[in-house]
């Protein structure tokens, strides 16, 4: 009976609506305290909120910033409209000053009696990359130039984490058990709950000593498929533990990327400062936990 109420619970946040669009109250609350402002000089006549409204809908309708509609995000008090270039300067000042970084923290920390830490869920997408860039570089599969994100969530996938940009020449194993122990350090000073038993579920390409190593020593069960391509003879001994009923509910981290791919102007990277492409999924991961707490 408590495992079908889970599961019906589940289905129910599912299907809340990811934001597109954020009303005065809430981004006053859960996001304007976390971006700089000007405290002398240039101060924009547009407040924020509608500012941060633009860039949204930039990375939703994936338009160009020359094509932004300024007139449907204008002060109508004030009667003033800006041109794309403000909205262009807000993202570019809030990705490189790490603004949107803490933005993504502070949605963790918003729907913390939301997360579910019984499971963690790790994959990466290649994102094709059009004009070359920081943390570019070729990937055969893909027959392009692409980068690498790799967004870590919980069991009903909310986004939790992510490990750094990466060319796409390197496969999903490279410096993975740096960046791994960088994440959970991370994880540790966020306070928002224990990774202590849970689940870590990857796929074979994930399948490596070291990372299962440190995965064990975090208090986390690896539950990765063995790749076969790692071992030239049969393994001796026990096999190693894989519960693929866990396994199974990576279809919520897919899910995930489902949800992200809702924005188009990150199903293609044409900035060329990791950066600015970084804050770019970085806003699409904070939508995509604000949708418990956000009105629709």
């Amino acid at each position: 009976m408590i495992k079908k109420n889970l599961n019906f619970l589940i289905k129910i946040i599912a299907m809340n609506h990811i934001p597109t669009k954020i009303q005065k109250e809430d981004f006053d609350l859960y996001i304007k305290p976390f971006l700089t402002v000007a405290k002398r000089g240039y101060v924009s006549l547009i407040p924020l909120h509608l500012i941060f409204n633009g860039i949204l809908y930039k990375l939703y309708s994936g338009c160009q910033w020359k094509s932004l509609p300024t007139k449907e995000f204008m002060d109508e008090e004030q009667d003033i409209e800006l041109s794309y270039q403000a909205f262009y300067y807000h993202f570019r000042k809030w990705s490189k000053d790490e603004s949107l970084y803490y933005v993504f923290k502070a949605s963790m920390l918003a729907i913390s009696l939301h997360i579910n830490l019984s499971e963690i869920n790790l994959d990466g997408t290649h994102t094709i990359a059009k004009k070359g860039g920081e943390a570019v570089d070729y990937q055969r599969r893909k027959r392009a130039k692409t980068s690498n994100i790799l967004p870590i969530t919980d069991r009903i996938g909310n986004v939790v984490g992510f490990l750094p940009l990466t060319a796409g020449n390197h496969n999903d194993a490279y410096k993975l058990k740096q960046r791994m122990t960088d994440f959970f350090r991370w994880f540790d000073t966020l306070n928002i709950g224990s990774l202590r038993g849970a689940y870590f579920n990857a796929d074979a390409a994930f399948d490596v000593k070291a990372v299962r190593k440190v995965i064990f020593n975090y208090g986390l069960i690896p539950n990765i498929p063995e790749n076969n391509r790692n071992r030239k003879g049969v393994k001796k001994g026990r096999k190693r533990l894989f519960n693929q009923k866990v396994y199974d509910n990576r279809y919520t981290n897919e899910r995930t990327h489902a949800w992200a791919d809702k924005f188009r102007g990150i199903l293609i990277r044409f900035d060329r400062k990791a950066d600015y492409w970084l804050g770019a999924n970085l806003i699409v991961f904070a939508m995509i936990n604000f949708r418990h707490v956000f009105k629709n």
